[in-house]
């Protein structure tokens, strides 16, 4: 079956509700350990129809989000989901008092307990219409986001669309392309400030109703992080910031030398090279068959994984006018399939996401045999460290992208890896300092991502553009209003994948087992023991990163960039 021939039906939440409440008393009253295991597979089969049905939605109205109907299905979900979470709930609950519990963690794992119990500290009844809230509202930032329209050279672009022109050689370009951005986001700057305003009150609610001081320790448990917490990566972003603020400044020092500036501002940013950036050289089609080819030489698991991929039609990666920004992968449960969705843009960034994602869907079709379903994804955190090392297993083949531009694309692929860990440490302290502090204002918050901004990333000049000055760089970042506290997963798995790309170069074999076999494992194991899984060095020892960097920097100045 195509991806197209997949079958939507919307979920009948009364009857899931009902069946899962059966389960549930069969399970209590079980008389013993593998009768209650039968019971839980049954009511994975269940949870695995309503994954099926909210993904299929979903990714179709992300296809296009002007879509009535899965526009409606999106606020079906939205209203129901919660209700369904209630079930499932108490499910956990149950599964979690059993008297047979020794019995179920021989057979799933002392993980997935783990796992339950920080769960079950995330909800509470009482919390459902704050749930129904908040994602209402993250849906009508999406919305929001995808349908704005920048006026430019005559034209109306997308902010996907807008990108080509950030990056033009042409300086008066990239500023006028800029300004026109921030001038439609700043008409709009009020409409922002009070969705994100919302979501901050409603999730701070949500806190203190279920017993914690504010948001943070919520946040982190419906992340999943069962070995660290945030006084750890309080620790961890002082890393970054004394051992790679600095290599990062060294790299934007070297960029404004190359473009021949005396100053670099904002809109030179994107700008790499005077003789432009790398791009990849073929459409849409000509890149997916250069991927085949890729992933067919990479390994005999990329090859099989490509190939479903393909052969299922399982990406989207067109871009079209109401399609939703951003990439990502995802997994329709019943069919055993990921989904990589894109909107290619003719940059470099249409190879980064077409590896990154793959990454993603890599791993969750080398785990997606696995029987708990709550093994199928890691930990955020860990997800990333297989979608950026992909990026990197995926440098032999870049020539076959980027032609003449190869060195190009290497040199900044590299450079961007380090110069965007401080901005991950950006984005992470500012949601800290905005969920410490639930009662700031709208203007306190952008004041002090302003502050943080010029701690971490203290290149960045405005040159006075209102809308940047103002601090409200962040409501561009979709992350912080869908995802609270996801963004330094980002970071931490950079921190692994450099590991990842240092490890290629001084012993590939070895290098791709360790990635497979932290692939194969899927979500098992927590973060730091999927850390060893891999034979990667824990980036919260303080060291770590330091170490990486300096490796890091050594291949990195291999390249003359000051020629290309």
């Amino acid at each position: 079956m195509k991806f197209s021939e997949y079958e939507y039906k919307r979920v009948d939440v009364n009857e899931v509700v009902s069946k899962v409440s059966d389960l549930k008393e069969a399970f209590i009253n079980a008389l013993s350990a593998n009768e209650q295991i039968k019971i839980i597979d049954q009511y994975n089969v269940i949870r695995g129809h309503v994954d099926t049905s909210f993904s299929l939605a979903s990714i179709r109205n992300s296809i296009d989000t002007t879509d009535e109907f899965y526009e409606k299905e999106m606020d079906f979900i939205n209203e129901n989901a919660p209700l369904l979470e209630n079930a499932f709930n108490d499910f956990s609950k149950a599964m979690f008092n059993s008297k047979f519990k020794d019995e179920l963690i021989k057979e799933y794992g002392e993980y997935l307990f783990k796992k339950i119990e920080l769960g079950l500290k995330t909800f509470d009844e009482s919390i459902i219409p704050l749930l129904v809230e908040e994602n209402k509202l993250t849906t009508e930032y999406q919305k929001k986001m995808a349908t704005l329209k920048v006026p430019f050279d005559g034209k109306e672009y997308t902010l996907v669309q807008m990108s080509k022109f950030n990056q033009d050689i042409n300086r008066e370009t990239r500023k006028s392309a800029q300004e026109a951005i921030s001038k439609v986001m700043l008409d709009n700057l009020d409409e922002f400030d009070s969705i994100y305003d919302k979501l901050v009150k409603v999730r701070h609610e949500q806190a203190i109703k279920l017993g914690y001081e504010n948001y943070v320790d919520l946040g982190y448990a419906k992340l999943g992080r069962t070995d660290y917490d945030s006084k750890m990566v309080k620790g961890y972003r002082d890393q970054i910031y004394n051992s790679v603020v600095d290599k990062a400044q060294e790299i934007i020092n070297d960029q404004k030398i190359r473009l021949g500036y005396d100053e670099l501002k904002y809109y030179d940013l994107a700008l790499s090279f005077m003789t432009g950036n790398p791009t990849p050289k073929g459409n849409r089609e000509e890149l997916v068959n250069i991927a085949k080819k890729m992933y067919k030489e990479m390994s005999k698991e990329t090859d099989e994984f490509f190939t479903f991929m393909t052969e299922h039609e399982l990406m989207d990666l067109d871009n079209r006018p109401s399609k939703a920004p951003g990439g990502y992968c995802t997994y329709i449960s019943d069919y055993k399939s990921p989904f990589i969705f894109a909107s290619f843009n003719q940059t470099q960034g249409d190879v980064d996401v077409l590896t990154h994602e793959a990454g993603h869907a890599f791993q969750v079709y080398q785990s997606k045999d696995i029987k708990v379903p709550e093994y199928l994804w890691p930990t955020l955190e860990a997800c990333e460290i297989h979608s950026m090392s992909m990026e990197f297993f995926a440098h032999p083949w870049m020539e076959d992208f980027f032609k003449e531009d190869l060195e190009k694309y290497i040199y900044s692929h590299i450079s961007e890896a380090i110069t965007f860990i401080p901005y991950g440490a950006t984005v992470d302290e500012f949601q800290h300092f905005v969920y410490e502090n639930p009662t700031a204002t709208p203007y306190e918050r952008r004041m002090k991502w302003r502050e943080i901004e010029n701690k971490y990333l203290p290149h960045k000049d405005y040159d006075g553009n209102e809308y940047y000055e103002n601090g409200a760089y962040w409501i561009r970042q979709g992350h912080i209003f869908s995802s609270p506290f996801y963004y330094i997963d980002y970071t931490l798995a950079q921190v692994c994948a450099l590991q990842f790309f240092i490890k290629s170069i001084e012993n590939k074999e070895e290098a791709w087992a360790d990635y497979v076999r932290l692939c194969k494992v899927g979500g098992s194991k927590s973060f730091i023991e999927l850390v060893k899984v891999a034979n990667l060095d824990n980036p919260f020892v303080d060291g770590t990163i330091k170490k990486v960097m300096e490796k890091v920097m050594i291949e990195l100045n291999k390249i003359d960039a000051k020629n290309l």
